[in-house]
């Protein structure tokens, strides 16, 4: 998994220039998701939370456990339009209702209003300056009562481990501008943020889960 978990990295960087490799990468992070998705999103109850955006949310396959862990629920995918073609074309059945899409970047674009906003794998392609704003910008569009869920692989307190996640954040460093963090860490960006009552879980897989 963590070999597999690099490439998976390496060919996120790759996808501005190969339609082939962006598909690769997101039937990956799809296989992924089948391994790690139910953990994270089960890590919390997010039942209260009925209209949820997956900012990044690319081949759906997170979108996909979290209807089905909790069916009242809608999700939408936010990403780039050609992202967005992709999963509609080859991941997302157009039957499936509770699960739509949303083309932009979530930078430059407004983001909608929505009770959860979910970032998988996103704060850590991003210096804290860049996932500042993008918290910011998420806390603002928010409803009131509402939060965010992180679904990060965490440094370890003291940063002396997982020697797996030290691998992803070198390269994390060498491939882009981001770095993997710790639990506090991510604590901190989220209530510079405007974010409260922060809870981290642990699952015991690849990934872990913070909300705020």
């Amino acid at each position: 998994m963590c070999h597999n978990l690099l490439v998976l990295q390496i060919m996120f960087f790759q996808i501005t220039r190969s339609e082939e490799e962006m598909i690769k990468f997101m039937y990956g992070l799809n296989a992924i998701w089948s391994i790690c998705g139910r953990d994270v999103i089960g890590a919390f109850d997010l039942s209260p939370f009925t209209v949820i955006y997956d900012l990044g949310g690319c081949a759906g396959g997170l979108a996909q456990e979290c209807i089905s862990l909790y069916p009242n629920s809608t999700v939408t995918i936010y990403d780039l339009p050609k992202v967005v073609q992709v999963a509609k074309e080859r991941f997302v059945p157009s039957e499936e209702r509770r699960i739509t899409f949303h083309e932009g970047d979530f930078f430059k674009d407004p983001i909608p209003e929505a009770d959860l906003y979910i970032l998988a794998r996103i704060l850590h392609d991003w210096a804290d300056d860049k996932c500042m704003q993008l918290l910011t910008k998420i806390h603002k569009a928010c409803k009131p009562g509402g939060g965010v869920l992180l679904v990060e692989t965490l440094l370890n307190e003291d940063k002396t481990g997982p020697l797996e996640t030290q691998l992803y954040s070198m390269n994390m460093l060498v491939q882009a501008e981001g770095k993997e963090r710790t639990p506090a860490e991510y604590s901190k960006l989220l209530a510079a943020a405007g974010f409260r009552e922060i809870q981290v879980k642990k699952t015991g897989k690849l990934y872990d889960a913070i909300l705020g």
